[in-house]
């Protein structure tokens, strides 16, 4: 029987090469790494991933397996995961099924074997690359391989949210009978424990698609509005910076996450810039610039609010900002019901510290009533 050999080759001319598993097709994408060390099943459905092959740093993945009520969305977004060695025997009461058979039922390839330190340090060092991961690559050359990397479109390039987005509106109740707070989430890739921890705390949801527009929003007299998490580069959403910005002007209570916040940043007029290789993990030290208190985070983002263009004339301030490399984790404003974080509070994978920030909302919206 002929041994498959795969191929992961990265635009700046370096190749790895391993075993296949997941579903026997190739992939083109951007490839990143991810520092958690549990949690690829939430990785992998997270919609912020669209676009983007992940590497995992840890070193043993699939021995858990895969549970589905662990789903973060309908189905996973990655377009590969690279790891150093797969276990295809999980043990765990939970699982469903193992990783690989969760792979292919999704169409998304894998690769094993792979030296993912030395790949890790390379991203590091060059910042995220595009790639192209070949099923079967034993007959192709490194130079081709190579070729085929760099002719890869940039994520930057790509219109990614409306693929994560829902198309129609979905309404969920709350989970508390003395609470009933409706509350509006803009849909831009967002995770399910984002919804699950606002029902928990009794407010009905109305989830809208990405591109409602702030008429649309405001008919459905919310209480306060959540623009989710999401791929891609936020500066291809002008549109959805509008919308952010017909918001504020009503003062409503609004929260940004991840992406959201990154949108709240240019409905201000503030500036979003490319990070060198992202962040992506469920350890990221973040202080709160007013308290001095730091927070453990989980992150996945590849770009940023940049600090000095946010204008304190407007009111708003940089509320948080990543212990590792300075950069905006938060924005807030002074008087108005309205902040936002470039980390993510639902964690999944990661701590869940941060589950104030959706108490902290809530009273926001209890006293706008």
């Amino acid at each position: 029987m002929k041994k498959i050999e795969s191929a992961l080759a990265l635009e700046d001319g370096s190749v790895f090469r391993g075993q296949p598993f997941g579903a026997p097709v190739d992939a083109e994408a951007e490839v990143v790494f991810n520092t958690s060390m549990t949690g690829y099943q939430e990785i992998a459905t997270d919609p912020s991933y669209r676009g983007q092959m992940v590497t995992l740093t840890y070193p043993l993945i699939g021995i858990y397996g895969v549970a589905r009520t662990d789903n973060e969305s309908r189905r996973p977004w990655i377009a590969a995961f690279i790891v150093r060695e797969y276990y295809g025997d999980p043990s765990n009461w939970n699982a469903e099924c193992p990783l690989d058979s969760f792979l292919v039922e999704h169409g998304i390839p894998a690769i094993r074997g792979v030296d993912t330190r030395a790949l890790v340090r390379r991203l590091r060092a060059r910042g995220a690359l595009r790639g192209v991961l070949v099923y079967d690559a034993a007959n192709l050359s490194d130079a081709a391989l190579v070729e085929r990397a760099r002719a890869v479109v940039p994520l930057s390039e790509k219109d990614l949210v409306a693929d994560t987005s829902v198309t129609v509106p979905q309404e969920l109740p709350g989970a508390r009978a003395d609470r009933r707070l409706r509350i509006v989430v803009i849909d831009c890739g967002r995770k399910e424990n984002i919804l699950r921890s606002l029902q928990r705390r009794g407010a009905d949801l109305l989830v809208l698609p990405y591109d409602a527009r702030a008429a649309d929003i405001l008919a459905c007299e919310p209480h306060g509005v959540v623009i989710s998490n999401g791929p891609g580069d936020p500066a291809r959403l002008a549109e959805c910076a509008a919308t952010v910005r017909a918001l504020l002007e009503r003062r409503i209570p609004l929260m940004g996450i991840c992406l959201g916040h990154q949108l709240l940043g240019l409905a201000i007029g503030g500036r979003t810039s490319r990070l060198p290789f992202g962040h992506h993990g469920a350890n990221h030290p973040v202080r709160d610039t007013r308290t001095g208190r730091v927070y453990i985070t989980s992150q996945n983002h590849e770009f940023q609010v940049d600090a000095d263009s946010i204008d304190p004339r407007t009111g708003f301030y940089v509320s948080q900002i990543n212990l590792n490399d300075g950069s905006v984790e938060g924005l807030a404003h002074e008087s108005w019901p309205v902040f936002s974080v470039q980390y993510h509070p639902e964690g999944a994978p990661g701590p869940q510290d941060n589950q104030y920030l959706f108490d902290r909302f809530i009273q926001l919206c209890e006293s706008s009533e």
